[in-house]
């Protein structure tokens, strides 16, 4: 199973980042005009929070990296024993299955509306439909369930403390989102918060 695992998580990885973020931004930008990756540079929470996500994402990449082609350092990752598990590994890979397909719905249904990060000049409405109709936060709860996955399949050190700053730094996120939608949409958000859960 490791050889299979070498290959199938820097392909699933390539997908992500491919069909999850570059891809579907090229096509919104298309679509628009409009570069719908509005996380900054700059001093605010928003963007710092932005910047150490990339940084967890680029993280859980490297371990992935080290993993399948780097296998003399993997120690080097500590690796909890505890945690090898064939059945771990296999419902690891069906999160990771189920997470991609789950953020790529996501975002097919917010259709224009899909931005990475806060777009404060954004006109459009708020997106309430399909699966923003069972999670507030659908893409986030994929994305929260990608790391799930890929501790249960390389569980070591690195990967726990990457998933839990990426699990601290995604709520922190929400957070800020919802302050602002409850801001632009008004009472009109406020009533979907109170149909509609957070997370699922």
């Amino acid at each position: 199973m490791t050889t299979l695992l070498k290959i199938f998580l820097p392909i699933y990885f390539l997908l992500f980042f491919g069909l999850a973020m570059f891809w579907r931004s090229y096509i919104a930008w298309k679509r628009t005009g409009f570069n719908p990756y509005k996380l900054g540079n700059g001093d605010t929470v928003h963007d710092f929070v932005g910047k150490l996500f990339r940084l967890t994402l680029i993280v859980a990449a490297l371990i992935v990296f080290v993993f399948s082609f780097l296998e003399g350092y993997y120690h080097w990752l500590s690796p909890i024993i505890w945690m090898n598990s064939s059945m771990l590994i296999i419902i690891g890979i069906a999160l990771l299955v189920l997470a991609l397909i789950w953020v790529l719905v996501a975002q097919l249904q917010m259709g224009d509306s899909w931005r990475i990060g806060i777009d404060e000049k954004s006109e459009s409405a708020l997106v309430q439909h399909g699966l923003f109709g069972v999670s507030r936060n659908p893409i986030f709860l994929g994305m929260l369930v990608m790391l799930v996955g890929l501790l249960l399949i390389l569980p070591t050190a690195a990967t726990l403390t990457v998933s839990a700053l990426g699990f601290v730094l995604i709520h922190v996120q929400v957070r800020l989102e919802e302050d602002f939608l409850a801001e632009k949409y008004g009472e009109n958000y406020r009533k979907y918060q109170m149909s509609v859960r957070r997370w699922i």
